[in-house]
């Protein structure tokens, strides 16, 4: 594969590593940060001509008190709260300056309770709408009482739009994402709790079976039009079971069905080419339950592709203009 296209804006792309597992229903996410590094996350960014600060792993700053649950199922909620606080801070300020690219490194998927409402806050006080990309096998929308499981990488999309029952139990959030500015691709494992609120919220949901009718370019570019019509700011936040298990077998949540090699890499050449992108989370890579590294080298080269690496050479939007 070619380096960065001459054209694209060099970013300050600034790596977190959030070992967070106690949101999974397996133990392993806690050693994805230091997989991706092991990967050459750092190394594959700089070689296409962005400036890479790793910032290390960061910390949960110890459990928030919260009362006891109703809802028996719930696990470790007193360490998930306290892990959202501390992810939300450090997604407001990573995010502060105009070429900064947070890229979270996780970690299970209850760390996008804390980044979608540090980010959200972000947007808000420069005035910007917030958009969210959500690639996931599932929509992590079960409350506190809804979830039957009770682990916690179920809710953080509940969480951040603001459905009811976390006050009390999680941060109260400085800014909420608007749902109507969600759009979520590769949906498809949907918990009956979740069915009728995800339909009524105004999220916008393409499940696999869309893919397959409609293809990844039609679905996807109605939605970036819409963010850059907007001058949003967009937050790209991708599960590894997003994608097919057959080629990313290194998650604890594995869904037959998923996204393809290509597909995946071109949704994420389209979100280079739009330009738009501004910040990461990379969610649920388990490396005890990965093959030689092979998931955490996919998901490296993926987000190399968002960041500018290219097979050959094509015009960008801002090229055609």
């Amino acid at each position: 594969m070619t380096e960065n296209d001459q054209g694209a804006r060099p970013r300050h792309c600034r790596l977190i590593g959030v070992p967070l597992e106690e949101g999974a229903g397996r133990r392993g996410c806690a050693m994805g940060p230091a997989a991706f590094r092991t990967a050459g996350i750092v190394e594959a960014l700089a070689a296409l001509g962005h400036r890479v600060t790793d910032e290390g792993d960061l910390a949960p700053g110890g459990d928030l008190p919260a009362a006891a649950h109703g809802n028996p199922a719930v696990k470790h909620l007193a360490r998930i709260a306290g892990w959202t606080a501390a992810i939300a801070d450090a997604a407001f300020d990573a995010s502060a300056g105009p070429d900064d690219l947070p890229v979270f490194l996780g970690g299970d998927h209850a760390l996008a309770a804390g980044t979608l409402t540090g980010l959200a806050r972000r947007a808000a006080v420069e005035g910007r709408p917030f958009f969210v990309l959500w690639l996931d096998a599932h929509p992590d929308f079960h409350t506190l009482e809804t979830t039957v499981s009770g682990h916690l990488h179920g809710v953080p999309m509940a969480y951040a739009t603001g459905r009811a029952g976390f006050a009390g139990h999680f941060p109260a959030p400085a800014a909420l994402v608007d749902p109507a500015h969600i759009c979520m691709i590769g949906i498809r494992s949907v918990d009956e709790a979740e069915r009728a609120p995800l339909a009524a919220s105004g999220i916008t949901v393409h499940d696999m079976r869309r893919i397959d009718e409609h293809g990844m370019v039609a679905l996807l570019r109605p939605f970036l039009d819409r963010v850059q019509a907007a001058g949003g700011r967009l937050h790209l936040s991708l599960d590894v079971d997003f994608l097919d298990p057959a080629i990313a077998p290194g998650v604890g949540t594995t869904v037959p069905g998923g996204a393809s090699f290509r597909e995946a890499h071109l949704v994420m050449e389209m979100l280079h080419e739009a330009g738009l992108v501004d910040s990461v989370d990379l969610v649920e890579l388990n490396p005890f339950l990965d093959e030689r590294g092979r998931t955490a080298l996919l998901m490296v080269d993926l987000l190399a592709s968002l960041l500018g690496r290219r097979v050959m050479d094509y015009p960008t939007r801002s090229d055609r203009s």
